[in-house]
């Protein structure tokens, strides 16, 4: 298992000089160019949003689609994932999708969203012996988020604001309002044991944190996000412009793995789970058992009980704890920038008010290489109903209630 924390300047240039040197002598002359040519570096968050990308790299799917991708390097927070990113350490990988809309449309960097990733996967977690049973509860309390730049964030203010509440950012408040709800960041990771040890009144991410809390620390799940936005993105996969213009062709390889990832994700989720886990191929640092949580964990009978508000308020939309397709719709990446614009952040966000939804999401979004990829797996039936009349739109369905 590879993980970046932090790494010696040195050693890092000391490592990167000596792999040049052995690919030199190694792969002389154009086959080295061939090589280089057709690999691609993948980075990731231990989250379950990443498991197409660790799917098509375990079961070959990357070397059968005849693009070369090592081993993907797991790393522990947004932050270093991020500046891997856009050093050049990562040629692909998955990110929060209001990420790439901060990278461009703020910071004018050239990365362009290629697909999604999954839909659904996350929650709301408070403590097992909490009161809180609801976003009304959440008042004067304070909620930890991954990511400023996160749908987690921003659907979380939306059930904040629905109930009559105000999210704030106030770091080490201790005197909060009874309508304040106060945010901060929490890499994923740090989230479990911070809400163990009450420092936290509750976080929102993905899994498998929420399982893994719920199993090994008796916490509870408020709600769950799928069952506030029905089937939404949460990450997708990202590569920067210079990167698709030079390896045009190994980029489409890869998207056609990842594709052909989801598809195998959706038919077998207990072998996903075992796969991905501490028990299988090590992709993640937990056991088969939290994972499977994750993969087939959505039981109505646990979750839509007792009185309301419950984790589960909208059965009927016979949605996944986490689901998989990839096709990034026009309507979702409008929706996000046009929310992501009344969401708190820290720092200077003026910029998402001057966006136009529309245009910006013209400008974000590549999905040439992903219909290519879903006409190979299959077409659009393969992840949806295949008398869909319009497989290119959708209706964005979001309820708090």
């Amino acid at each position: 298992m590879t993980v970046i924390d932090s790494v010696d300047t040195d050693k890092r240039r000391f490592l990167k000089q000596t792999g040049s040197f052995l690919g030199a002598s190694l792969f002389p002359g154009n086959v080295l160019a061939a090589r280089m040519q057709s690999t691609l570096n993948i980075g990731y968050l231990p989250i379950t949003d990443a498991a197409p990308l660790l799917i098509a790299h375990a079961l070959g799917f990357f070397s059968e689609e005849g693009v070369v991708v090592p081993r993907p390097v797991m790393v522990r927070s947004w932050n270093v994932l991020t500046e891997s990113f856009l050093a050049g350490k990562f040629d692909l990988t998955h990110m929060l999708f209001p990420i790439p809309v901060w990278m461009r449309f703020k910071h004018k960097m050239p990365v362009k969203v290629l697909a999604w990733d999954h839909t659904n996967g996350s929650a709301v977690t408070v403590g097992g012996d909490s009161s809180i049973k609801g976003f009304a509860d959440l008042g004067g309390k304070t909620i930890a988020v991954p990511s400023w730049y996160s749908t987690h964030n921003m659907i979380l203010q939306l059930g904040i604001r629905e109930r009559g509440l105000t999210p704030v950012i106030k770091p080490g408040a201790r005197n909060l309002e009874l309508h304040e709800v106060n945010l901060l960041i929490l890499a994923p990771s740090e989230m479990p044991p911070a809400l163990l040890g009450k420092k936290i009144d509750g976080f929102i991410v993905a899994e498998p944190f929420n399982a893994l809390s719920e199993l090994k620390f008796n916490a509870r799940i408020m709600r769950f996000t799928g069952d506030i936005w029905k089937n939404h993105p949460c990450c997708v996969l990202v590569s920067q412009e210079s990167v698709i213009r030079k390896k045009a062709v190994a980029v489409q390889k890869a998207v056609n793995a990842v594709v052909r990832a989801q598809a195998w994700c959706e038919a077998n989720r207990e072998k996903a789970a075992h796969v991905l886990s501490r028990d299988g191929q090590g992709y993640f640092p937990v056991t088969e058992g939290v994972l499977r949580r994750v993969f087939t964990g959505y039981d109505f009978k646990v979750y839509t009980s007792g009185p309301r508000p419950r984790a589960v308020m909208h059965p009927q939309w016979d949605v996944s704890r986490i689901g998989f397709q990839p096709y990034p719709f026009h309507s979702s990446t409008e929706y996000i920038i046009r929310q992501m614009g009344k969401t708190e952040v820290e720092g200077e966000s003026s910029f998402l008010r001057r966006l136009d939804p529309a245009g910006a999401a013209d400008e974000l979004v590549d999905d040439g290489f992903v219909l290519k990829a879903i006409d190979q797996a299959g077409g659009f039936g393969t992840f949806y109903a295949s008398t869909m009349e319009k497989p290119f739109s959708r209706e964005e369905v979001i309820a708090i209630n």
